[in-house]
């Protein structure tokens, strides 16, 4: 009875020999494809795994019953731990999939009547007349328009902008005008009275293929910049919406320095390709492209990459890391009912979101409110290349997937990374925010009304354009 038994033990010992030894393969063979680790560490981590697995199958292998139980014990931990790893190894794959993705923005056009008008459904217009902004140069819009005549049919009349629409309305010129989201959204900061005053019956979704913009370089061995872009919404990345946050990220990878470059949401410039003037975060609702030329322009570099990404993404990077620490240099409390200390403060996502939003508690407003955003993405970096970052590894993959968007492609941010693990030097942070003057102007995106806006410090634009140069040289 004996002898049988311990044959059973060798068979129990083959197996679980042989699924380690496959689990060890798939292992080393996802490490490979992804392309993370230099070729030395891959190949000191094969010869510890290889060296290890033979180890436990010789336990397995042994004609001594405890040693077999001992090295069974030992093969299904390390099994585990494996099975584990690959499953955070799928998540890496699947997580650099998103970069270099030539995506999308989505447009809302909302048909908007007036609250108390007896239309109520889109069937309700048919024949009448519907106001929208010039077509020229704005595809989504007229491809909009098609989609609502295929529905109804209707009289169109074009007007110069929104606040002259919006009047139309309101004065009964028309029976209905085509509104986006975004404009639905700065009346009703700026207008409530009128905003109160107008309802939605119908909804076009349009999405439109991003432009491909920046210059492509060799990030291991060229300085280059990243622009930041976040989004002032919560949930879909690719909805058009103001760029709230605006930051230009420059790096050298020789000299390992980084300048975080902010620009106040409300700066006062001259749209590109537009030349009229509107609050930096306004040129968001345009696109990425027009962000990104209006920067160019005004900080006279190339933005060779960008990242997109908005509240969400905010919240779920931060609550993924564990919470982040942020040394501010102010004691506040923010309008949403948030206080933070001068001095040392833990942050969970909405903390996060809230310090970097606030504007109206301090005296120099957005420029204070950039330093605080950059306070913020500092102590992120700084986390997310701590040793704290393998227990968060899974989740803050997650919480990046879908939530992000840009043009940097994941072959070159891998090689990156693989140069970075190899070198081991950390980077030198700098920041810096750009300065100006309150006033109240007309915007072009925006003509109801004088909005308030940040008119650009030139000694300040100077500087920073000397900073930005530095670095890059």
């Amino acid at each position: 009875m004996q002898k049988r038994k311990g044959k059973k033990h060798l068979h129990f010992g083959h197996y679980l020999g042989f699924v380690l030894v496959v689990v060890t393969l798939i292992v080393l063979g996802l490490i490979f494809f992804i392309n993370l680790l230099p070729t030395q560490f891959l190949g000191l981590l094969a010869v510890i795994l290889g060296i290890i697995d033979l180890i436990v199958i010789k336990l397995l292998l042994s004609k001594k019953n405890m040693v077999i139980v001992l090295g069974s014990i030992i093969s299904i931990v390390l099994i585990i731990f494996m099975v584990l790893g690959i499953n955070n190894e799928l998540t890496t794959i699947n997580f650099f999939k998103q970069f270099g993705f030539k995506s999308y923005k989505t447009d809302n056009y909302n048909v908007v009547v007036l609250s108390d008008s007896t239309y109520n459904e889109i069937k309700d217009l048919q024949n009448k007349t519907i106001g929208h902004i010039l077509l020229k140069n704005n595809a989504s819009l007229e491809e909009s328009i098609n989609k609502l005549k295929s529905v109804i049919t209707n009289h169109f009349k074009e007007y110069a902008d929104t606040s002259v629409l919006i009047n139309e309305l309101m004065e009964q010129n028309v029976d209905a005008i085509i509104l986006k989201d975004i404009d639905l959204e700065m009346l009703a900061e700026e207008d409530e009275e009128d905003f109160a005053k107008l309802k939605i019956i119908y909804t076009i979704e349009i999405e439109t293929k991003i432009k491909e913009i920046g210059k492509d370089v060799n990030i291991l061995k060229e300085p280059f910049n990243i622009y930041i872009s976040g989004l002032d919404t919560y949930g879909s990345i690719t909805k058009a919406s103001r760029s709230d946050v605006n930051m230009v990220v420059s790096v050298n990878p020789n000299t390992k320095n980084i300048l975080l470059t902010s620009i106040p949401r409300d700066y006062y410039v001259p749209l590109h390709g537009i030349n009229e003037y509107d609050k930096l975060t306004h040129a968001g609702i345009y696109g990425i492209e027009m962000s990104v030329g209006t920067i160019e322009d005004l900080l006279d570099t190339t933005l060779n990459y960008y990242v997109k990404v908005n509240f969400t993404t905010l919240i779920n990077i931060v609550d993924a890391l564990g919470g982040i620490t942020v040394n501010s240099k102010y004691d506040f409390t923010t309008v949403d009912g948030y206080h933070f200390t001068k001095g040392e403060n833990k942050l969970n996502g909405e903390e996060a979101l809230s310090f970097s939003r606030e504007r109206k508690a301090f005296q120099e407003g957005d420029r204070t409110r950039g330093e605080n955003q950059e306070l913020v993405l500092e102590a992120i970096i700084n986390k997310a290349m701590s040793p704290g970052i393998i227990k968060s590894y899974d989740d803050v993959l997650k919480a990046l997937n879908g939530n992000f968007i840009t043009n940097l492609d994941d072959a070159k941010i891998r090689e990156f990374i693989k140069k970075q693990i190899d070198d081991a030097n950390g980077y030198q942070i700098n920041s810096l925010s750009l300065n100006g003057t309150n006033a109240y102007e007309t915007t072009y995106s925006y003509r109801r009304n004088p909005l308030y806006v940040m008119k650009p410090s030139i000694e300040s634009v100077n500087n920073a354009k000397e900073q930005i140069a530095k670095v890059l040289k």
